[in-house]
């Protein structure tokens, strides 16, 4: 039997889907036959990325943090491509910032995108799921930085380790009306944001940490998203996938 690696008839949402890795995760869904909604805070910044994609995929404007914001942007995918069927909870921000110096509203901001706003958007999408009894997959996006500590970005940190077992807690919960929850913890992996800090003296000297010696791309990720969202990753829910280069097993 070969496995079913397609998402014809599926519909997905990607949230912080502007640029970088949800730009990218977009385009991996609706090339696997998905109708593809791109979520942020500004759909106008989503819009070219959608006009790209094709027809097949929309830009909606969403606030991760904030329930109405949530309720319009599924009303509104819903309205235009069909029910939500996976959720990709990529929205996120990262500060760095020793602990002794870190502001309250900057902690809270990190939680509150991070944390919060991937509890509320399963929330919301799960609760449309059960009701339309049609079962869906939910990935979030962590980091290896939820499992292995690393200096000046403890928010962020102490938010992707509460993704890890959000992630787990969801599944546990979810799985009985159908729907899977796992979570893909990447490495480094270059994009538009942060390559000049990878091409540094910095990243260079990180590089050379990663067993496999070069820094990931976005495509070492499509595999495994695929396999999280289809049929063919159907049995596996609760699963913390880590795509670092081997990196954690360095010891940072």
């Amino acid at each position: 039997m070969t496995a079913d690696f397609s998402l014809s008839g599926q519909v997905g949402l990607v949230t912080g889907a502007s640029s970088g890795l949800g730009r990218a995760f977009a385009g991996y869904l609706a090339d696997a036959g998905a109708k593809v909604a791109l979520g942020a805070r500004r759909a106008d910044k989503c819009a070219e990325a959608a006009n790209e994609i094709g027809s097949a995929a929309i830009a909606v404007e969403l606030d991760v943090s904030d329930g109405i914001s949530i309720k319009a942007a599924l009303d509104r995918v819903e309205k235009d491509l069909g029910p939500v069927t996976i959720l990709i909870n990529n929205a996120g921000i990262v500060t760095h910032r020793p602990l002794v110096e870190t502001p309250e509203d900057e902690w809270k901001s990190v939680i509150e995108t991070n944390l919060t706003g991937s509890w509320l958007m399963t929330q919301a999408v799960a609760k449309r799921l059960i009701a339309a009894e049609t079962g869906g997959r939910v990935v979030n996006i962590s980091s290896m930085l939820g499992a292995t500590p690393t200096g000046q970005v403890h928010a962020y940190s102490a938010s992707k380790a509460a993704i890890n077992q959000l992630t787990r807690t969801s599944a546990l919960e979810l799985a009985r009306h159908g729907i899977s929850v796992n979570a893909i913890a990447p490495g480094y992996i270059e994009t538009d944001l942060n390559r000049g800090f990878l091409d540094g003296p910095a990243g260079k000297r990180i590089s050379k940490r990663v067993p496999q010696r070069r820094f990931g791309q976005t495509s070492d990720l499509e595999g495994v998203l695929l396999l999280l969202t289809s049929a063919a990753g159907g049995y596996m829910t609760g699963e913390i996938v880590t795509i670092d280069g081997g990196l954690n097993l360095s010891g940072m």
